[in-house]
């Protein structure tokens, strides 16, 4: 492991130290390596049109919003090739959110991502990509074929 020194100032310091505080780090160290991994992973996905992902897109939305669930919907069964499982939960009695669970091509999981968010209505909406590699397909002896996704670093 390479070691390196870095300056910062008394005010940065000490908010850092409260995240690293407040997520249970050991060390600053080890708060420093999750930080920068994340940082080069956002970067890097979004350099990135090509690939395989998954993701997870959450949302809020005001059920009550004029045909905004069935264009939901629709949008959902237009990329179902895409969609893994989707969650459900509603918020109050005007609000629902929902979790949805992507995987395929990097491009395509944006776009669908960015459409959901776009509808009139849809609020919060957030995209967490995690690129992958692809296996070769296999079976494990009992003679189903699959691929596994393994996520890149």
């Amino acid at each position: 492991m390479e070691r390196i020194t870095i300056s910062l100032p008394e005010e940065l310091a000490a908010e850092f130290d409260r995240l690293i505080a407040e997520r249970g780090y050991d060390n600053r160290s080890e708060a420093v390596r999750d930080i920068l991994r994340a940082h080069l992973d956002r970067m890097r996905e979004a350099r990135e049109a090509d690939g395989q992902c998954v993701a997870s897109m959450s949302y809020v939305y005001n059920h009550h919003e004029r045909e905004l669930a069935e264009r939901l919907m629709s949008l959902h069964h237009a990329h179902h090739d895409l969609s893994v499982s989707t969650m459900h939960a509603h918020l109050d009695h005007d609000h629902c959110m929902e979790s949805v669970f992507l995987k395929g091509p990097v491009q395509a999981v944006r776009n669908f991502a960015n459409a959901l968010a776009a509808e009139r209505g849809v609020r919060h909406g957030q995209l967490n990509l995690v690129m992958v590699e692809l296996s070769r397909e296999h079976d494990h002896g009992d003679g189903k074929r699959h691929v596994h996704l393994k996520p890149q670093r």
